[in-house]
């Protein structure tokens, strides 16, 4: 039988500018500082949290990664109600798309990160 490989993805995403990247996140989507290495307020990794999703952030490049912040797909979350969340969130970031229902039978809206990272939030329709 194989090994259940459990619950949780913790993506790890290289960043230009870790202060930007924190404002964005922590001011503007509500998330959490919950670690950082070396030091709280001027970390080169550190960790947000909202919830039950957590993103952990580099501003050095990581053995497995290139020099600068690429990603050629988009992160799904699922929160409870993607209505609410659009309204918690509209006017303080510009939506790619949405909230809109897809032809796949999913409701979602997207926004970009300031790294050009795509989050899209989804749930099913």
């Amino acid at each position: 039988m194989p090994t259940n490989l459990g619950h949780r993805v913790l993506p790890c995403l290289l960043v230009a500018d870790m202060r930007l990247t924190l404002e964005f996140y922590v001011d503007v989507l509500g998330f959490t500082q919950t670690g950082y290495y070396p030091i709280e307020s001027e970390p080169i990794r550190t960790e947000v949290r909202r919830d039950d999703v957590a993103i952990l952030f580099y501003s050095e490049s990581p053995r497995f990664s290139n020099d600068s912040p690429q990603w050629t797909g988009a992160l799904y979350i699922f929160p409870e109600n993607v209505h609410q969340l659009a309204d918690e969130l509209r006017g303080k970031v510009p939506f790619l798309w949405g909230p809109e229902e897809t032809e796949f039978g999913v409701r979602e809206f997207a926004i970009r990160d300031p790294n050009g990272y795509i989050l899209v939030f989804a749930e099913p329709a």
